[in-house]
């Protein structure tokens, strides 16, 4: 376990970029994380800016007076709770006492990271010392671009080891519609360019205003958005001589009509509103020495359209057509670049998407795992950290439901109704809200369970056939004659089984009065099934069907389907490959929880045996070192492949879904073996415990992105990985739920005793 971490930072209610940043930084590695460490903050202040926090801050260092630093050194070096400091540096913090800070980084006797949000190029030699002053007290220096790490190294000499490039996070938001903003906003109709931040004449507002004309005579319904009120700082030096500035400015060039100051310091939902109806963003600082900007970040966060002056942040960011740079302060390349992006919506779309998708790895849960897996490889490399399970949230899957059934993809967030249906995803998801009705007793969840049920049983036939693929029109598709349907027609049995038994232990029989007639339907000539997944979703359905009755022909198909997955496993197996066939390929841990339910229904011991052996294979080929790696849905493990031969991207979450359901039983029946641990660090998978170290869960939008690729997360959020994230949860929840019970019931017999 960590001890705590105090980070020493401007914080709100200071009106600051780092403020904020520290604030987004901190609340994300609280929700990321819990039972691990403690986060403290020691607040930045001078005497002219002094503020009452509500939050608890544990101390305050005043950067204008020396005995400030004495007594937070002190309070480091006192306090045995602290084990790391993480310090938010910018200049201007410390430039009335810089020796002093100096001298504060060589008293405290506890590893210190520093994180440098402005790295100047080319430094003098009193600049150069006072950095390398910094770097040479410090343990670690964290950097939020290549170039700023770059110039640490060539420019100062730094040793690379010691720096980490960590990139600004960035807001995961829910991709609201721009047109229903816009008219929230009353700007419907007007195309919307912007900039935001604390003003002061360093964002060179100017450089839009001057362009402004060249944009207004090719687009007269153009709006630019001046977001944010005077920088604190500045207003305190010289008042609102910029704004007055900026105002006399759009009198002189005729722009009353074409320009609105928002001139608050907005929330961030707010915020995030007005950049999310934003067409294209602007970015105009005119400090050459900026490396990064905050106020850039959350316009990437929206997905706008950037048109930028050339700090490293941008020309890092927008490389593959993902926005455009101009020259500092040209208002001509502005005005171009502006108007050519208005004059294509769908380059637009497509800058917006890209935008969206090359920023996925910095959205502010990532970064909260990149700081947390530094400090851990640094100064806790044997700690185990405890991610902070999510909170149920059945939004997406929700909107992902439609009368008809559930939608099989999504961009982004946004169900793709062309996208059709499926039996595969509407049987998942009848299994997770019956699951989640079982858990929470609410009863709109019936209406869901409803739902997928009729679409299940609108693909029915009489003479117990089943097609999968329905497109928006209620058609069948043509992939009906190209795919295995019987994998379709095995989870439908799987679905179908579970609502029985659910349906039964609640008595709500009479809302599916046809159910086991549609269960028998499809179980028509089921001995012809010889698809291996298929099989083993029958054996899983009718165990439950059969929780309460017993009905010899059900019985009768998990015993020869047990037979028939025995056989296949005596043939392939050999003491070193355990597994019924000779490769590894999709829903691989079905098959080994299959064998175990059917060694429950029919109490055949080799079942058992087999279901325990194959089990502990498929684990000793995906979990190592506290981490599931799946088997990649592009590349197939074969019997014969390298034992070293790992093959990144192609994990999907319906794989993780399967091994936890199976885990789930599994230690119900091996309670003393290490499955729980292996259960927990497959759901983290979801929450960052991945090859990328990033998020597939999105907890804005309750739904999880479709599979993490080599080098990124597919930001969709379809049906199938959304369910499968909920069926995860589920397990998890379930899994509280009776552990709770069990504690009650216990403290219940040492009262009576």
């Amino acid at each position: 376990m960590f001890k705590d971490i105090l980070m020493i930072t401007s914080y709100p209610p200071r009106e600051c970029g780092i403020a904020t940043y520290s604030q987004d930084l901190i609340a994300a590695i609280e929700n990321k994380f819990e039972k691990s460490f403690n986060i403290k903050i020691c607040a930045l202040e001078t005497d002219s800016q002094s503020n009452f926090y509500p939050q608890n801050i544990a101390i305050k260092l005043n950067t204008d007076h020396k005995s400030s630093f004495i007594d937070v050194s002190n309070y480091v070096n006192d306090n045995d709770q602290i084990g790391l400091v993480v310090i938010q540096h910018e200049f201007g913090f410390f430039r009335k006492n810089q020796i002093q800070f100096i001298h504060f980084l060589s008293f405290i006797c506890k590893p210190i990271v520093v994180v440098f949000h402005t790295v100047l190029p080319k430094p003098d030699d009193e600049l150069k010392q006072n950095v390398l002053d910094i770097a040479n007290n410090s343990n670690s220096i964290i950097v939020m671009t290549k170039n700023s790490a770059l110039i640490l190294e060539e420019d100062y000499g730094i040793d690379p080891d010691i720096i980490t490039i960590i990139e600004h996070g960035t807001h995961l938001i829910k991709h609201k519609d721009k047109v229903d903003l816009k008219l929230n906003y009353n700007l419907l109709g007007k195309k919307v360019i912007s900039t935001f931040g604390l003003l002061s004449s360093g964002k060179s507002i100017e450089t839009t205003l001057h362009g402004l004309n060249s944009i207004i005579k090719q687009h007269d319904d153009v709006v630019f958005l001046i977001i944010g009120k005077i920088h604190p700082s500045v207003l305190i030096e010289e008042g609102e001589r910029y704004l007055d500035f900026l105002r006399g400015l759009i009198v002189d060039l005729k722009l009353e009509n074409h320009v609105q100051f928002v001139n608050m310091y907005l929330p961030l939902d707010e915020l995030l509103d007005y950049l999310q109806l934003t067409d294209i963003y602007l970015f105009t600082s005119n400090d050459r020495n900026q490396a990064v900007s905050g106020t850039f970040s959350y316009a990437l966060s929206a997905g706008c359209p950037i048109v930028s002056t050339p700090i490293p942040h941008a020309i890092e960011v927008l490389t593959d057509n993902t926005g455009i740079i101009i020259d500092f302060e040209n208002s001509t390349q502005l005005a171009d670049a502006v108007n050519l992006l208005l004059n294509n919506e769908s380059e637009r779309k497509r800058i917006s998407s890209k935008v969206l998708h090359r920023m996925a790895s910095t959205a502010w849960e990532n970064s909260a795992l990149a700081h947390i897996d530094s400090f851990r490889k640094l100064f806790y490399k044997n700690s185990i950290v405890n991610y902070k399970i999510p909170e149920l949230n059945l939004s997406h899957i929700k909107k992902q439901t439609t009368k008809k059934g559930i939608i099989q993809f999504s961009i982004l967030n946004h169900p793709d109704v062309n996208s059709g249906y499926t039996v595969d995803d509407n049987a998942r998801a009848l299994i997770a809200m019956c699951m989640y009705y079982e858990l929470s007793k609410e009863e709109s969840a019936l209406y869901y369970i409803q739902t997928y049920y009729n679409f299940i049983e609108s693909c029915l036939h009489e003479n117990g056939s089943l097609l999968n693929y329905v497109d928006v029109e209620n058609n069948f598709t043509d992939q009906n004659h190209e795919s295995n349907l019987e994998d379709a027609r095995g989870r439908a049995i799987w679905a179908l089984g579970y609502l029985s038994n659910m349906i039964k232990q609640e008595e709500l029989t009479e809302l599916f009065p046809n159910l086991e007639k549609t269960i028998d339907t499809l179980l028509l000539k089921i001995e012809e099934v010889f698809s291996t997944r298929a099989m083993a979703f029958v054996i899983k359905g009718l165990y439950f069907r059969n929780l309460n009755r017993c009905n010899a022909n059900d019985k009768n198909t998990v015993q020869l389907f047990g037979d028939r997955l025995t056989q296949m496993f005596m043939h392939e197996s050999d003491g070193e490959w355990n597994w019924y066939e000779s490769y590894l390929t999709y829903a691989n841990s079905v098959l080994p929880e299959a064998m175990l339910y059917a060694w429950l229904y029919t109490n055949d011991s080799r079942y058992k045996e087999i279901a325990r052996a194959s089990m502990d294979f498929i684990l000793s080929k995906i979990y190592k070192n506290s981490r599931i790696q799946l088997i990649s849905n592009k590349y197939w493990l074969y019997r014969d492949d390298d034992e070293n031969t790992t093959y990144n991207g192609g994990e999907q979450a319906i794989e993780i879904a399967y091994t936890i359901l199976a885990l789930e039983k599994f230690i119900e029946v091996f309670p003393y073996d290490n499955y729980d641990l292996v259960l927990k660090d497959g759901f983290n998978w979801f929450l960052g415990n991945n090859q990328l170290n990033q998020i597939v869960y999105n907890p804005c939008t309750g739904g999880c992105y479709d599979g993490i690729e080599e080098f990124n997360v597919n930001l969709n959020q379809g049906a199938e990985s959304t369910i499968s994230y909920l069926l995860s949860r589920l397990t998890i929840e379930r899994m509280l739920h009776l552990k709770s019970i069990k504690k009650e019931q216990q403290t219940l017999l040492l009262s009576q005793n």
